[in-house]
C-alpha cells in the first residue's frame, strides 16, 4: 500500500480534531472507530473480508502501514475469524496518540503544549493544512447533498463518522439534523463500513457481550443493579494510564 492516499482512520481523526480547541471531539468512542477504520482500511487493501458478523484474513502479507499491519498480524495471529464486535471492543491502548503523532510527522497537524489546571502538561493538536481537512469535509458533505452513492472510502468513513457521534460535531444543532439523518443513511453504501459501524455502535451499547453463548449458572442470576454495572466494562477498550495526560489531552 503506497504512504500517497490517506487512510481511514487518519481521515476519521482529521475529522474529529476541533480547529478552535485542539482537541478531539467523542474522544471515547472515537477510540473504538479508529480500531474499527483500521479493518475498513485492510478490508480495502484486500487483506481482511467480512464472513458474516466476523472479520478473516484472506492475505496477510504486509500492507507497508506499520499500524495497520500490526493490526494485521494480530487479527493473523488469532487463527480463527473474530467477531468485529471483539475486536473493536478490545483494548486499543495508544491507538489515537499513534495516529496524532503520525499526522504530526507528516506535517499535517502541529502539537501544541499547554497545561491542564494549571499543573500538569498537555498537548493539543492543531491542524496545519486546512485543505485537507476542507477536502474531506466536502466528500461527506456532497455525499450528504447530492444522495448519489459514495466511494467506497467515503461510504465507510462516512459510517465511522455516524458510529462515533461525530454528526453532531459535524452538523450541529437543529439546523443539522436533515444532515446528521442523512450522514446515517450513508451507512449502507459500504457492506465493511456498515459492518464495522454496527459494531462499533454495538460496543457502545453493550451488546458486545454474548449473554446466549455464555448464560449466567441457574441460581446466579445477576440483578438488574449488578448487570448494568458489569455490561460497561465488556468491550470497551482499555483507557491510558493517567501519566499519558503528560503527554497528550485529546478529548
Amino acid at each position: 500500500m503506497g504512504r500517497s492516499r490517506r487512510t481511514i482512520p487518519e481521515e476519521l481523526l482529521l475529522l474529529a480534531l476541533d480547529p478552535t480547541t485542539g482537541t478531539t471531539a467523542q474522544p471515547q468512542s472515537l477510540d473504538l472507530g479508529l480500531a474499527g477504520a483500521q479493518l475498513v482500511e485492510l478490508a480495502l487493501a484486500g487483506r481482511i473480508a467480512p464472513d458474516g458478523d466476523r472479520i478473516a484474513v484472506v492475505a496477510p502479507r504486509p500492507t507497508g502501514d506499520p499500524t495497520l499491519d500490526c493490526a494485521l498480524e494480530l487479527l493473523r495471529r488469532r487463527g480463527a475469524p473474530v467477531r468485529a464486535v471483539h475486536w473493536i471492543g478490545g483494548p486499543r491502548l495508544g491507538l489515537r496518540q499513534t495516529y496524532l503523532s503520525h499526522l504530526e510527522r507528516c506535517g499535517m497537524v502541529a502539537a501544541v503544549p499547554g497545561q491542564m489546571c494549571g499543573v500538569l502538561p498537555t498537548t493539543r493538536y492543531q491542524a496545519t493544512d486546512t485543505d485537507i481537512s476542507r477536502e474531506i469535509r466536502a466528500r461527506l458533505d456532497s455525499a450528504i447533498r447530492t444522495g448519489v452513492p459514495p466511494d467506497p472510502r467515503t461510504a465507510a468513513l462516512a459510517a465511522l463518522a455516524h458510529a462515533v457521534g461525530l454528526g453532531k460535531h459535524l452538523y450541529p444543532g437543529n439546523e443539522g439534523r436533515s444532515s446528521r439523518s442523512r450522514l446515517r443513511d450513508l451507512i449502507r453504501h459500504d457492506p465493511m463500513g456498515g459492518l464495522v459501524a454496527h459494531a462499533v455502535m454495538d460496543v457502545q451499547s453493550g451488546a458486545a457481550a454474548q449473554p446466549r453463548r455464555n448464560p449466567a449458572p441457574a441460581g446466579r442470576q445477576a440483578g438488574p443493579g449488578a448487570r448494568a454495572a458489569a455490561e460497561p466494562a465488556r468491550g470497551v477498550p482499555m483507557q491510558p494510564r493517567r501519566d499519558s495526560m503528560a503527554r497528550v489531552v485529546a478529548h
